[in-house]
């Protein structure tokens, strides 16, 4: 008879192929595994104890909850103008250089994630807006904006808040607070590989000067944008300081970006607001499914001792730290090319997790890792998510904006890099903040 767990990886991936959400597929083949083996072994096996595992997982989960809160608020910044006064912000600031309207991209990207802690939110909110800007009157082409948006739009999940950092915070067990601060400052070396990538370009390819905006405009472009750039400072003082937690600052994420939407701002009507919900909703559901499939899925992967096998096989070729994340870097970036970021971070980190610990690798540094490596599969063919977006906002072909997005993966593999290499950079801030790893 062939091996249950053969049988349910196998149902798992001709599901995913057929287009199922992969949250489902984890499910099924997790089924068939539990049916599987409670007929070969009709006394020894509760299958029912996987409902246990599933409710106690959701059920303990409070920090799940900063999830759909963070998807909230960022669909609210959608609907509102916040996106306009801070590109206005940004144009104000950087958009005098050549090419300034691709460092306005990179910029608002920064500012942005900030506020959303979802790429999807940022090329969708910012990147719209940003692409319709850089393509008026034939400055950049269609292929270029998209590509450059779609690239600095991997930014939003390093730089905190973060939705995939409370993903692996679920399943590493770990500080969401100590991930949100080690992901700044590699999120801003991402950002500025990126802005130095379109210096070079701009200046090869000769790209416009933009018509600088005066220095006299900044304090009102400053003012009209100050009460949208004060929300990460009051979420990341708020969750430093003690004064909050992480799934607590999500809520007032939430709660700030609809009150100065509509009070300071007045620019979200109530369907626009209902439309945020339910756009917030499909997201939610979403992840939910994911992280449902996956708890169960994760149940089937300790019964079959699949991580202690593979800390015992890992330890068979004496590898370091370094020597382990080599070849979790190419496993990662290889797996982002097929899957979905949040899918490997539920599925295939709980594997790697215990031969990391074993070996000696700084688990919040491991989380950046899988985080921005999860982000950059978001630009790599032939999955590439964000790829599909700003190919639909620009209405061009996907394989014309890879043609033009390889400088910026390029640049993303450096800060990976360097990010891999570095521990003591990724943890600086978290130190200073307290952290003993």
């Amino acid at each position: 008879m062939t091996d249950p767990f053969t049988l349910s990886m196998l149902l798992i991936v001709a599901l995913a192929l057929s287009g199922l959400s992969v949250g489902i597929a984890m499910m099924c083949g997790s089924f068939l595994y539990l049916i599987l083996m409670d007929m070969r072994f009709p006394r020894g096996f509760d299958p029912s104890i996987t409902t246990e595992q599933l409710l106690q997982g959701l059920y303990n989960g409070y920090t799940l909850l900063a999830i759909p809160l963070f998807i909230l608020a960022a669909d609210i910044m959608n609907v509102g103008s916040l996106a306009d006064r801070l590109l206005r912000f940004c144009q104000a600031l950087v958009g005098r250089f050549r090419g300034g309207l691709g460092h306005v991209n990179v910029v608002s990207s920064v500012i942005f994630s900030g506020m959303s802690g979802s790429a999807v939110a940022d090329a969708v909110g910012m990147g719209k807006i940003v692409i319709n800007l850089m393509t008026r009157d034939g400055r950049y082409t269609p292929a270029y904006a998209a590509a450059i948006t779609a690239a600095t739009a991997t930014v939003g999940p390093i730089i905190p808040p973060s939705i995939p950092m409370v993903l692996y915070a679920l399943v590493s067990d770990q500080s969401i607070g100590y991930l949100f601060a080690a992901g700044l400052l590699p999120g801003l070396l991402m950002a500025a590989m990126m802005a130095l990538t379109n210096f070079l370009i701009a200046r090869r390819r000769g790209f416009p000067v933009d018509e600088a905006v005066p220095l006299r405009e900044l304090p009102r472009a400053t003012f009209e944008a100050f009460p949208a750039l004060m929300l990460p400072v009051i979420l990341l003082g708020g969750i430093y300081g003690g004064v909050m937690t992480p799934t607590e600052a999500a809520a007032v994420a939430a709660a700030y970006a609809l009150t100065i939407s509509v009070v300071f701002y007045r620019s979200v009507s109530f369907d626009a607001f209902w439309a945020a919900l339910k756009a917030g909703s499909r997201s939610t559901g979403a992840i939910g499914v994911l992280i449902a499939g996956s708890i169960t899925f994760n149940y089937v992967i300790t019964r079959e001792d699949i991580p202690n096998a593979l800390a015992g096989f890992l330890a068979g070729f004496d590898l370091g730290p370094t020597g382990f994340l080599i070849p979790v870097n190419l496993l990662l970036l290889a797996l982002g090319c097929v899957l979905e970021g949040g899918a490997i971070i539920l599925i295939v980190l709980p594997i790697l997790l215990p031969t990391a610990q074993a070996l000696g690798v700084d688990l919040v540094h491991f989380g950046v890792i899988t985080v921005v490596n999860a982000m950059i599969g978001l630009v790599t063919p032939p999955y590439g998510l964000l790829l599909f977006i700003t190919a639909n906002i620009t209405n061009q072909p996907v394989g014309r904006i890879i043609a033009e997005i390889w400088p910026f993966i390029l640049a993303l593999f450096a800060a990976l890099a360097a990010i891999t290499f570095l521990p003591d950079f990724v943890l600086w801030l978290p130190r200073l903040l307290g952290y003993t790893g």
